[in-house]
């Protein structure tokens, strides 16, 4: 099992105090990371204002100071339509990437999924084609189960029995299409150390960080992405 840091999202500092925003923040986070035992890391490059980008001088300066900081570690960052300037103009964006991450995830239920995966593929970039209901599932089965280096089933934050049972349907529709690939499970808020747990009992890889909690198991409030990841590893491997 694979364990991967999700270290910012589209969080701001209002959601907590400790997310990182800046390249040199990032790297710092990520530097320790790798000493807690992650393998990957997904990263929401910020530009000047710290907004979430897909500027490719801001993909450049998140990705250079985190090389930097881990050698040889895989980074992926988000495509997700919201980000500014969102819809087909984010696109042209990404095109123009000089410095390419090694895989950039794809939100299965955003129009343009199909145009991005493209755009991507295009430029030698994996894909973590992002499913997150039974209808996503059914779309990527749909197009023919697109290559990609993973399938992230992404549960959103809601009750954990629900949200398992969810899980349970949209792999029930992937095995039926033998999807034989990687797949990456995870949840957001009350449903995130719930899908830890379940990724280590079905054997999936699994990813924590401030993007999907601020929080322990217990529901302690945490200080950093460094707690998230030492407790997931607990659960993982303790």
């Amino acid at each position: 099992m694979m364990l991967q840091a999700c270290l910012n999202g589209g969080l701001s500092r209002k959601a907590h105090a400790r997310v990182p925003e800046s390249p040199r923040e990032l790297a710092e986070d990520a530097r320790l990371a790798r000493t807690l035992g992650v393998e990957a890391l997904h990263v929401h490059p910020r530009g000047a204002d710290g907004r979430e980008s897909v500027c490719p001088e801001d993909v450049v300066a998140c990705l250079k100071a985190i090389s930097e900081a881990v050698p040889g570690m895989p980074v992926g960052v988000g495509t997700g339509i919201w980000i500014r300037p969102t819809g087909t103009a984010r696109l042209r964006l990404i095109e123009r990437w000089s410095e390419c991450p090694d895989y950039a995830s794809v939100n299965l239920n955003e129009p343009d999924a199909s145009e991005t995966m493209a755009i991507l593929r295009a430029k030698g970039i994996g894909i973590e084609a992002g499913l997150w209901s039974r209808s996503d599932a059914e779309r990527f089965v749909a197009l023919g189960l697109p290559a990609c280096t993973r399938v992230l089933i992404e549960m959103p934050d809601g009750d954990p029995v629900a949200v398992a049972r969810e899980y349970g349907q949209m792999m029930a529709i992937l095995v039926e299409a033998a999807y034989d690939g990687s797949i990456l499970l995870h949840g957001e808020g009350k449903s995130a150390w719930t899908m830890v747990a379940l990724a280590r009992t079905k054997g999936h890889d699994t990813r924590i960080g401030l993007e999907d909690t601020q929080t322990l198991p217990d529901g302690r409030p945490v200080t950093g992405n460094g707690d998230l990841i030492a407790a997931a590893a607990a659960i993982l491997w303790g």
